[in-house]
């Protein structure tokens, strides 16, 4: 079909995007994380007010704040930035609760053994807490990884010629294949989830083999 190598090119930008925001993603995730529970206020303050600020507002919104509002300000990024920027801010936020909530999960008992043993700060993180909080947070991450998956469809709206950019050109050109194309958007989209679903559930395989 003449159409394919356009929704090839389209994928290739939503796994493009995906991945990258996915790294911030998780980047924040863990940075804010454990920064909302720091002994020190003002590092707890700094990263509480991200975590609900980038919670509250709307991802669309945030999207076209940075990609057309901020070149008012002399600020121009470009569109891959823009959505990547966006979408990992958002997500991170969201991951930030999940390692806060997986972290605060561990058994008080493990941390006063671990300082009996005369561990540091660095090695309890490192030895006892994160293996035990990473077990935990695996299944609620990977679902926040399909989500930002998903969400790489809101950069239709600055242009940034993903998956569902190029169903619409293709939707206008081909009218009467409609149902198929967006019916091979819906498979690709299953298709993708289904690789991180198949990735987090490998990795909780791992990470949960010593419990």
């Amino acid at each position: 079909m003449s159409w394919l190598p356009l929704i090839a090119s389209g994928m290739t930008i939503t796994v493009k995007v995906a991945l990258l925001s996915a790294a911030l993603a998780l980047f924040l995730s863990g940075v804010a994380g454990l920064g909302s529970i720091s002994r020190f206020a003002a590092v707890r303050v700094l990263f509480r007010t991200y975590i609900q600020v980038f919670r509250a507002v709307s991802l669309l919104i945030l999207l076209f704040w940075l990609y057309f509002a901020l070149p008012f300000a002399g600020i121009e990024l470009s569109k891959l930035m823009s959505a990547v920027l966006a979408i990992g801010l958002n997500i991170g936020a969201y991951g930030a609760e999940v390692v806060r909530s997986a972290v605060e999960a561990v058994p008080k008992g493990q941390l006063e053994a671990s300082t009996a043993l005369n561990l540091s700060s660095w090695q309890r993180l490192r030895l006892v807490v994160l293996p035990q909080a990473l077990a935990r947070m695996l299944p609620p991450m990977g679902n926040l990884m399909i989500e930002l998956l998903k969400s790489t469809s809101l950069i239709y709206f600055i242009t940034l010629t993903d998956l569902t950019y190029q169903a619409m050109v293709l939707r206008n050109n081909y009218y009467s294949w409609t149902p198929a194309i967006f019916a091979l958007l819906l498979a690709i989209y299953f298709i993708l989830s289904a690789c991180i679903t198949v990735t987090v559930r490998l990795l909780e395989r791992k990470f949960t083999e010593w419990r």
